[in-house]
């Protein structure tokens, strides 16, 4: 009998167990799926403010002269595209231009990078990057060396500051602040699509900050969020999910996400796949699919034509607690496009969908 994993648990596991939270496994940690309810806390983040703990997440520092630029010879996106103080969504992708994960880069310097990949994927990761890094450039894992709390919605600011720790700075910039004399990363980033700030904070410090902003925002009506109400979150957005949305079968071409490209860079991983494919045109593209009846789509489920001819699959898909209606995103033929309709086979009904551009509903999360 093979014995279950050890799962990681957050520096915040304790408070989360006392916050009557249900726990899921999350690339190898153990994390709040939910606490009161998954539509409660996601409605909290539309409309007010809700903390997550994503501290699930990896981290890794890339240092030595020239790491921004090895960095930069790696991933996809174009760091000399930004400045010191911001921070940007790029991917890691293989030779064939599938995708090892999707990340943010927060450039502190020319010889100072740190990288967050998600949990399952960060070991690869910094394996991937160890492993080409040039003489003077150190990659380092620090997975379990920092929490990260995600603090989305209209009254993040007000939270975020109530605790001492700098907001309005423009999005996608970050801010390393000093928080009780531990220095804290305050990151104008998110993936609810709701305006909100992401705070890096060394472990040691998580309880007291992760304390601080449910006091601060009690009177705000906030919300601890778990991982549930992330996932219906982002999918609204039409915001990507690594190993469902991308993956190593499924590239950025696909997926619609060719603007986190330096098409104009000399190299990256998986240049030459990726141009070969925008070129000739994917033979599947990613699209969104809103409800036209009461259907709920799942990963996995058939998309079909009108003659019941298979279109491609769903790769997320939920209740939208927003919009009151299942929503999706979908690998379809690239004949697909805006406005079609389509069938879904939930468990041998075929739902009508229509083929929408997401993201599904209409938020602030550029707003300065």
């Amino acid at each position: 009998m093979t014995e279950s994993p050890v799962l990681k648990k957050s520096p915040l596991h304790e408070r989360h167990v006392a916050l009557g939270a249900k726990f899921a496994e999350f690339g190898g940690w153990e994390m709040p799926l939910e606490y009161g309810g998954v539509i409660a806390e996601h409605t909290a983040v539309r409309t007010s403010v809700g903390v997550f703990d994503v501290s699930h997440l990896g981290k890794a520092t890339v240092k030595g002269p020239g790491a921004a630029a090895y960095v930069n010879a790696c991933l996809t996106n174009d760091l000399g595209k930004i400045a010191p103080g911001q921070a940007q969504y790029t991917l890691c992708c293989t030779d064939s231009g599938g995708v090892v994960d999707d990340l943010i880069a927060y450039l502190h310097a020319d010889d100072d990078v740190f990288l967050i990949p998600n949990a399952a994927n960060t070991a690869e990761v910094v394996r991937l990057l160890q492993a080409q890094a040039p003489e003077g450039v150190v990659v380092t894992n620090t997975h379990d060396d920092y929490a990260i709390l995600a603090v989305q919605g209209h009254d993040s600011d007000e939270v975020v500051a109530a605790i001492g720790l700098p907001t309005g700075h423009d999005y996608m910039s970050f801010v390393v602040a000093d928080y009780a004399g531990t220095p804290v990363v305050v990151c104008r980033t998110g993936y609810t699509g709701e305006r909100g700030y992401e705070l890096v904070v060394p472990n040691e410090a998580a309880v007291a900050v992760f304390d601080a902003l449910l006091a601060a925002g009690e009177k705000y009506g906030i919300a601890p969020a778990g991982l549930g109400a992330r996932d219906t979150l982002r999918t609204e957005m039409g915001y990507p999910l690594h190993g469902q949305d991308i993956s190593p079968e499924i590239t950025p071409v696909q997926a619609r996400s060719g603007w986190a490209v330096g098409w104009k860079k000399e190299h990256f991983w998986g240049d030459a796949a990726l141009r070969a494919e925008k070129e000739a045109g994917p033979a599947k593209i990613l699209r969104g699919l809103r409800a036209v009846g009461r259907g709920i789509p799942r990963p996995h489920m058939t998309v079909n034509d009108a003659n019941g001819t298979a279109l491609g699959e769903v790769t997320s898909g939920t209740f939208s607690p927003t919009l009151k209606k299942g929503i999706a995103l979908a690998l379809l033929d690239a004949g697909v496009k805006e406005g079609d309709q389509v069938a879904v086979d939930i468990r041998g009904r075929q739902e009508p969908f229509e083929v929408v551009k997401p993201p599904f509903v209409t938020v602030n999360v550029r707003e300065s």
